[in-house]
């Protein structure tokens, strides 16, 4: 019994005394959260590590970030965001090349960027309107909400009520109407996504036209047809009797020239005749 107790104490020493060689990086900060956009430094100490460094290097996305590789046997690097925004939010690691390589992550969290797939929408009454906001932000929304705008009143839409309805994902929501009503629908309509750091919306402007309003540029094409038909029919109708007139004028000559020539040919046999 004694022994197998000195054995599981033995074990527990051997057990913390490689825990203490494990190596071990310390970051700074653990977690960036940036609502202002402002710039960042990242930082990773190295300790006890396995083997000596041969290098280092900052990862983003799973891709070695451009002109952050080091060939020098640094155990402190850093690295600098110059303005947290939506295009560096994510996560970044710190890469010791050692035997093993060993790494550490820190997040950098920014407020949601939402955008509008078009700031502008049209649709025909009694058609179904579909309205669209994307975000690509780190980290992604947890949270969408539809609002319709009327001068500085919001009023929130709930999803399944009336005719809207609203399906969302992450990175995506989208607000469908259904029969679009002229007086009810047109207006302005806002997308607010929300994460752990923040909210940010856009807005969308919503048209709604009547179905007539589609055989506007049809009718007036037949118009103007219609129009060029009639000016050519009076241009036509005007040009006739002075054709008429010409060709009554030019068929008279020839009538009196052979009067003269059967007048001359009489006179001819009379002389002959003497």
């Amino acid at each position: 019994m004694a022994l197998l107790w000195r054995l599981g104490a033995l074990l527990a020493c051997l057990c913390a005394a490689n825990a203490m060689t494990d190596p071990v990086i310390v970051t700074m900060p653990n977690e960036v959260v940036n609502i202002t956009e402002t710039s960042v430094r990242l930082s990773c100490n190295l300790t006890n590590p396995t083997s000596p460094v041969t290098g280092s290097h900052w990862e983003k996305d799973g891709k070695i970030i451009e002109n952050s590789a080091n060939t020098k046997p640094d155990t402190v690097i850093q690295y600098t965001i110059s303005k947290a925004d939506l295009q560096s939010g994510g996560v970044y690691y710190c890469v010791f090349l050692t035997s093993p390589k060993v790494n550490s992550s820190i997040e950098v969290k920014v407020l949601p960027h939402v955008k509008a797939y078009k700031h502008s929408e049209q649709g025909n009454e009694n058609d179904k309107g579909v309205l669209t906001c994307t975000c690509h932000s780190y980290p992604l929304p947890t949270d969408w909400q539809w609002f319709k705008v009327i001068g500085d009143k919001k009023t929130l839409i709930t999803n399944g009520t009336e005719r809207y309805e609203v399906r969302s994902t992450p990175d995506k929501s989208i607000l469908s109407i259904g029969e679009l009503n002229i007086e009810k629908d047109a207006g302005d309509y806002e997308c607010l996504a929300t994460n752990e750091v923040g909210s940010s919306s856009d807005k969308i402007q919503l048209r709604v036209r009547s179905r007539l309003a589609a055989l506007w540029p049809f009718l007036g094409i037949v118009a103007e047809v219609i129009i060029l038909v009639t000016v050519i029919f009076i241009y036509e109708k005007r040009r006739k009797p002075d054709e008429i007139t010409d060709d009554d004028d030019s068929g008279a000559a020839p009538l009196k020239s052979n009067a003269a020539t059967n007048h001359k040919d009489q006179n001819v046999r009379q002389r002959n005749c003497n």
